[in-house]
């Protein structure tokens, strides 16, 4: 008749709940699931930047901050990368036309390269 309906355990399993809920290892069990999840957040941010996807294949240039005295250029060849600043200064020299660059509507420039053939029938002109 004074028995607990719970088989006599209603004082115990109330002692686990608290011991649970101010438990600390707990709180960082979730600090860590947290973490991982920004973190896959950040991975798939990273692998769908087109910078990263560009870098994948075998030759790319990219310029950045172009006709800017902080222009800069990325050049990657195979394995080798290299990277040119812009001295904020023209360049002067001898050589021959490598091609037609247009600026589009847009404001984009495109630049056509002019085949070997070509380039020395105009005598480099």
């Amino acid at each position: 008749m004074g028995r607990d309906p719970g088989g006599g355990q209603g004082g115990r399993m109330k002692f686990l709940a608290e011991t649970e809920a101010d438990d600390p290892i707990l709180s960082v069990v979730n600090l860590i699931d947290i973490f991982l999840v920004v973190i896959a957040a950040l991975l798939i941010g990273m692998a769908s930047n087109p910078v990263m996807q560009a870098m994948t294949r075998q030759d790319v240039t990219v310029v950045t901050d172009a006709g800017k005295p902080t222009m800069e250029m990325i050049v990657k060849q195979g394995e080798r990368i290299e990277r040119f600043k812009s001295t904020g200064q023209a360049g002067q020299g001898e050589g021959t036309k490598a091609g037609v660059a247009y600026r589009m509507k847009d404001g984009s420039v495109v630049y056509v390269p002019e085949s070997g053939d070509r380039a020395a029938d105009q005598g480099g002109k």
